[in-house]
């Protein structure tokens, strides 16, 4: 049983809305679904899917139990940056999902995987997210590491683990910085209110991301940042929380989506590891994608 309470800034929302903005993963009809079978009370009592709920309510929500889910091989084309008998490494397009989950339970990343991969591919995190040892958000592209036998996912976990696993994300902020480097050292945890969100709170855990400016342009900044954790969101809310939203992302900034983006601009561009059997260090790098590429160009001109 779950008890959701709705806040003062979301006094007259819907009952379908309230639940899908605080449920994570739980898509507006699921909502309406649960509340149609009467999983949803409110003292007892069943709620209507369209009832504008008042600030103050408690709501009592009979989640059903996960289903497993069959997670097949798909012939997913992947852009392969390198594989070798212990690792692949993919620059993952944007809008592709990195492994099952409700309301995307095919045409993700680990899908396309276990075609390409077949049986190689690490059993550490289960059938749903096999090989799996980091992400990168659904509307984000870039480079992503998979490991293709569990000595190596322990390896690269561990790497995580230590910082020594350096991942650097390309991306262009609202609003021009006034120094060149900086450090965001700041908390993450999920939304109090809004589960699909994260936010800055001194109760999260610790999230530290550096950046420096690569290119200044009038009212934006193109950006690098690295990342010594890897909270969800992390870069989005850290530069958000700094004044400095991403152009295009419509969570934690602007709300009205930006033409020629799928989503925020930003791209995980290069990954520094240790091999796990070797031990060589490697960087693997991935250009600018086309529609990132062509940010900064419009940015150009208007500078001009």
């Amino acid at each position: 049983m779950t008890v959701l309470t709705l806040t003062a800034d979301l006094s007259g929302e819907r009952a379908d809305q309230f639940l899908s903005r605080s449920v994570e993963e739980l898509t507006r009809s699921a909502a309406q679904k649960l509340l149609e079978q009467g999983a949803v009370t409110q003292n007892g009592k069943a709620v209507k899917k369209n009832a504008k709920l008042d600030a103050g309510t408690v709501l009592a929500v009979s989640l059903p139990e996960p289903q497993p889910l069959d997670v097949a091989p798909q012939n997913i084309p992947l852009d392969v940056v390198y594989e070798d008998g212990d690792v692949v490494v993919v620059n993952k397009p944007v809008g592709l999902v990195v492994h099952p989950a409700p309301g995307h339970p095919d045409g993700t990343l680990v899908n396309a995987l276990l075609y390409h991969c077949g049986d190689s591919l690490s059993g550490i995190n289960g059938e749903i997210r096999p090989g799996i040892v980091h992400r990168i958000d659904r509307d984000t592209g870039g480079l992503i590491i998979a490991a293709k036998n569990d000595a190596a996912h322990l390896a690269l976990s561990a790497q995580l683990q230590d910082h020594s696993l350096a991942r650097t994300y390309e991306a262009i902020a609202v609003g021009r910085f006034r120094e060149d480097t900086g450090t965001v050292d700041a908390p993450i945890a999920r939304h109090k209110t809004d589960r699909k969100r994260m936010a800055v709170d001194p109760t999260g855990r610790r999230a530290v991301t550096h950046w420096q400016v690569l290119g200044r342009y009038e009212g934006y900044t193109h950006i690098e940042c690295r990342l010594e954790t890897g909270r969800t969101h992390q870069i989005r809310v850290h530069m958000a929380h700094i004044g400095h939203p991403l152009l295009g992302d419509t969570v934690y900034g602007a709300k009205k989506p930006i033409k020629g983006l799928a989503g925020q601009c930003l791209f995980a561009k290069a990954l520094t590891f240790s091999h796990p059997r070797s031990g060589e260090t490697m960087t693997l790098t991935a250009p600018l994608p086309d529609w990132f590429e062509a940010q900064l160009a419009k940015l150009r001109r208007e500078a001009e």
